[in-house]
């Protein structure tokens, strides 16, 4: 049986009766077609199936229409990437675009996968995240003219475009909410010393308790990135020396779950105070309940994507950034104001 040919753009014009150039420019929503006309080819477009020969099209348009999100796999990574790719597709829905997710493992070169990308030309834009100050891939990036946009902050002198949270910000809050809640020695599990983001949750969380008054203390020997089991078991050695801290800022939610649990099996969870950071309803669903600040993950997603594609367009970099504030908690904020 002979197979059936693949619909193009002349099936297209003939079931609609408009021209070839016409049904081209109504599926790349051009805005100069009548809206009624983009929403004919594309519902026609739909019944016969049809989709973009992507090897002609780049060929034609040097364009790929692809955005690839490069991730750092780590302890976090189940609900970080599920969140940022959510987000990601609000952003791109109705636009050419195709997301591509990229992972960049630990044993690889940082520089690989991203040289790959501008070398070959695999996408039109990327996005990246876990910045470091120096970060190599965003000076890649930055001397290729590269469109992209990281989640997270570097000390680079050249502006970039980025979508960031206040880390600072909420480990200062997190800080202030154990003092509260009486806690006069709290410690906080940092993450990697590499990624600039370490240093806003340090400062944050040291600027916090000395406001406060507490002794804060920075935990050696884990980190966000550990896994569980290494959190717990550091957190079980802290309560068999006697040295558990009366609070614990936990910068993601499962090294916050190892060290509750930790605390829970040894019969000290209320000799310990915790307050983490969540990025999905994991901690709504937490029993007792765990103090927590949101990191909305998805909105950052979206943000980025809609960064990414005002980048590709070629708009300056300075007017490509966001810093996500820390959300509002109905309470006083810790400079005065009303959240």
């Amino acid at each position: 049986m002979a197979r059936e040919e693949r619909p193009t753009l002349r099936t297209l014009a003939s079931m609609t009766g408009l021209a070839v150039a016409t049904v081209s420019r109504a599926l790349a929503n051009d805005p100069q077609i009548a809206l009624d006309t983009r929403s004919r080819v594309a519902n026609a477009a739909r019944t016969i199936g049809y989709s973009p020969d992507r090897a002609a099209q780049r060929l034609r348009t040097g364009r790929t229409n692809v955005i690839a999100l490069v991730l750092n796999p780590h302890e976090e990574i189940i609900g970080y990437g599920s969140s940022m790719i959510s987000g990601l597709t609000r952003a791109l829905r109705g636009t050419p675009y195709h997301l591509v997710v990229m992972p960049n493992f630990a044993d690889r070169e940082p520089l690989e996968q991203i040289e790959n990308i501008v070398r070959n030309r695999l996408a039109d834009g990327v996005l990246l995240s876990r910045t470091e100050p120096a970060d190599m891939r965003v000076r890649l990036l930055l001397e290729h003219g590269f469109p992209f946009v990281s989640h997270g902050r570097t000390e680079l002198a050249t502006p970039h475009p980025f979508v960031d949270y206040d880390n600072f910000k909420f480990a200062r809050t997190a800080a202030h909410r154990l003092s509260k809640q009486g806690v006069h020695r709290p410690s906080m599990i940092p993450a990697p010393s590499r990624l600039t983001f370490a240093q806003h949750l340090r400062m944050g969380f040291l600027r916090g308790c000395a406001e406060a008054g507490l002794e804060g203390n920075i935990l050696e020997g884990v980190t966000l990135d550990s896994p569980p089991d290494s959190i717990y078991a550091h957190i079980a050695h802290l309560i068999e020396a006697g040295r558990l801290p009366d609070g614990l800022v936990c910068p993601g939610e499962t090294s916050a779950m190892a060290a509750y649990a930790a605390c829970s099996d040894a019969g000290h969870a209320d000799k310990c105070r915790l307050v983490m950071k969540s990025t999905s309803q994991v901690a709504g669903f937490i029993r007792p309940r765990i103090d927590s600040i949101f990191e909305d993950l998805a909105a950052a997603g979206e943000r980025m994507g809609a960064l990414l594609l005002r980048a590709i367009k070629g708009e300056q970099a300075d007017a490509l950034n966001y810093l996500q504030p820390v959300p509002a908690s109905g309470s006083t904020d810790i400079d005065g104001d009303k959240e």
